[in-house]
């Protein structure tokens, strides 16, 4: 728990560093809407997919983004789990750019859980490998992509707001927090890339099955080093846990909080 403290504090120190550096600043309101699956089918394997719609100019008025990403999960315990995937990305249009780029973005991840008397923490570390199209003037896709690496920290933080706790029909409070760095020779001036803090309530619809709504604030540093993005996002995020175990050998489920 004090790690993850720490972190957050960090976290809010790198966010906040420009606005006293007098940094370029591009400001956006964004609704980010998603929807995730973990399904175990045997004591050791298992499957992730999550997909997400991402629209901005006023949270809604414009496509932003599209994210589909699926991965194949080893699981070390109940608790720690090993995965590997693709993901595909497409973005749209925006400013100056006026054609869609696509991304490949194969990813490994490793993540955890920790289970408090009165708190639940998730965990995961994940690294991508990113090849985004090429786009001549700004108007054509080109021959090629633009090739790097990207870490991504991230830890959630549920407390119960009710006496049920992490029953199905509780209420959670959600303090989520993400940081993430780039890494690779064609990054030159955003090491740093991102970080995303959300704030927010977790609904326990079932033991399968969980729904998250709150506020998040993107801060993003771009590929030109002095520019910044300072995104103000609506996140609903819906998330099932299935485990085909319970239905063939009799054994019980442990559906997680996120």
């Amino acid at each position: 728990m004090k790690r993850f403290l720490s972190l957050l504090v960090v976290s809010l120190l790198l966010a906040g560093q420009p606005l006293w550096a007098q940094k370029n600043f591009v400001q956006e309101r964004q609704t980010w809407v998603g929807v995730f699956n973990q399904t175990r089918f045997s004591q050791r394997w298992g499957t992730w997919t999550d997909l997400h719609l991402r629209l901005h100019d006023q949270f809604v008025h414009d496509m932003f983004q599209t994210v589909a990403r699926v991965g194949l999960t080893y699981y070390l315990t109940d608790d720690v789990r090993l995965t590997a995937g693709y993901a595909y990305v497409h973005h749209f249009p925006d400013g100056a750019r006026r054609i869609g780029m696509p991304e490949h973005r194969p990813w490994q991840q490793v993540q955890w859980f920790t289970k408090f008397p009165k708190a639940r923490l998730m965990q995961w570390v994940r690294l991508e490998e990113r090849f985004r199209r090429n786009i001549r003037n700004n108007e054509a896709l080109a021959p090629g992509y633009a090739f790097n690496y990207r870490t991504r920290f991230n830890m959630a933080l549920f407390l119960p707001l009710t006496r049920r706790n992490f029953d199905p029909g509780s209420w959670q409070f959600l303090l989520n927090d993400e940081v993430m760095v780039n890494l690779g020779k064609e990054v030159r001036y955003n090491y740093f890339d991102q970080n995303r803090l959300f704030a927010g309530v977790a609904y326990q619809i079932s033991k399968q099955a969980q729904v998250q709504a709150g506020y998040m604030h993107l801060f993003q540093q771009l590929p030109a080093g002095d520019t910044y993005r300072n995104q103000h996002t609506i996140r609903v995020f819906y998330f099932h846990n299935l485990d085909l175990r319970a239905a063939s050998a009799q054994l019980p489920s442990s559906p997680q909080p996120y």
